[in-house]
């Protein structure tokens, strides 16, 4: 169910303007009205199958057919634009000696009918009221009456009366017209108590004009609140902007400085690494030998010694082999140059990999051309580059 979101900001409002007017402005349950629903209903309904019952409504003791106990029920969904869709079922009895399509009955005989109809709300015609709901509606249905059953057109007036939101009592009367056959038109009579819930509500055409007085209000209040504050609040926003200004110069000349010093220290970094050099692999292989140990004890000690640097590995090799062998052996190649580096004390937050396989050859020994196997091995290697500082 939605909250009364308007409502409740007029009612915050009011509190502000309460010394803005002498007439004070009030909201209250008149000002707002149900919109939307379900609604379901259980009562009694009577029966006039007279023959006549479209000339004379008034006939209830040799007319009227009706039970002790209740015998309708109706469930329905309504709308905010006033139109409703119902579902009704109801029971009765013919009273033995009653008149029914024109002659008397000679015994007890059940009725049943299964109604659909549209209903419109009136207070959308003639005003909204929180209390009272007339309305009117047509729609179709299914009757055994009399022992003849036969399907109906039906239209309806009625009206509701609430006690509270959910609770209230209903009040209509349909004439229902027979086809299909030659059966005899009736009127159906209804009373009963309905009970309204997933309510949905919105203010009336005088609450609206209500929330958008206390809108003007606020408007007029705040306007008188500003204008105050306007000279004093360009001399703070000039005082502000120079100090601004100034912290601003001065934020950016060190971040300047500490960029700066943080490139400086990467290079600085970045060049110790070269300056140790790849790591070298033999041909067709990811193992590490002796002197690849020994050269990445010493890469270790470095980035050891270094914990605020970052790493990438990268893994290469030669132009030998296709391409996509190329690029499965150098990631085994970075992967194993990383495992050692672990295995040395070198945090595995601080390293990545990447295979770049025969993409990044250090020569000209590309697919076609002759060159012996030292130049091949220069690109048989994993390199350490520097990611983050």
């Amino acid at each position: 169910m939605k909250t009364y979101k308007h409502l409740l900001t007029a009612l915050l409002l009011l509190g502000s303007f309460s010394l803005f007017s002498q007439d004070t402005i009030v909201l209250t349950s008149k000002d707002s009205l149900v919109q939307r629903s379900w609604m379901a209903g259980i009562g009694w309904n009577f029966i006039d199958d007279s023959g006549d019952a479209f000339n004379d409504v008034t006939t209830i003791r040799d007319q009227w057919n009706g039970v002790a106990f209740p015998s309708r029920i109706s469930i329905g969904r309504y709308f905010k634009s006033g139109l409703g869709i119902e579902a009704i079922a109801s029971y009765n009895r013919y009273k033995k000696g009653n008149t029914i399509d024109g002659v008397i009955n000679p015994d007890f005989k059940d009725y049943f009918s299964i109604d659909s109809r549209l209903t419109y709300d009136l207070n959308k015609l003639i005003g909204q009221t929180a209390w009272f709901d007339p309305y009117v509606g047509v729609g179709l249905g299914y009757a055994d009456a009399n022992d003849v059953p036969r399907g109906t057109y039906n239209a309806v007036i009625g009206f509701r009366t609430w006690f509270s939101d959910h609770w209230g009592l209903d009040f209509s009367s349909s004439g229902k017209w027979s086809f299909g056959n030659e059966a005899s038109n009736h009127i159906q009579h209804a009373v009963g108590v309905v009970y309204q819930w997933n309510i949905e509500k919105g203010l009336t055409k005088k609450g609206e004009e209500k929330v958008a007085l206390l809108e003007e209000m606020e408007k007029m209040l705040q306007r008188q609140k500003d204008s105050l504050a306007v000279v004093k609040r360009a001399e703070e926003e000039a005082a502000a902007l120079a100090d601004r200004l100034a912290r601003e110069k001065e934020a950016a000349l060190a971040a300047q400085e500490l960029e700066k010093r943080a490139l400086d220290a990467k290079n600085v970094m970045q060049k110790a690494l070269d300056d140790l050099g790849p790591v070298y692999f033999a041909f067709d292989s990811s193992y590490l030998n002796t002197e690849a140990k020994t050269m990445l004890d010493s890469v270790a000690i470095l980035m050891n010694n270094n914990p605020d640097y970052n790493f990438q590995i990268g893994g290469h090799a030669d132009s030998r082999g296709t391409d996509q062998y190329n690029l499965w052996l150098s990631e085994r190649r970075a992967k194993r140059t990383v495992e050692y580096l672990l295995a040395k004390g070198v945090g595995l937050d601080r390293l990545t990999y990447n295979a770049f396989g025969e993409s990044q050859l250090v020569n000209e020994c590309g697919d076609g051309v002759h060159c012996r196997d030292p130049k091949h091995q220069l690109n048989r290697r994993s390199d350490f580059e520097v990611i983050n500082y």
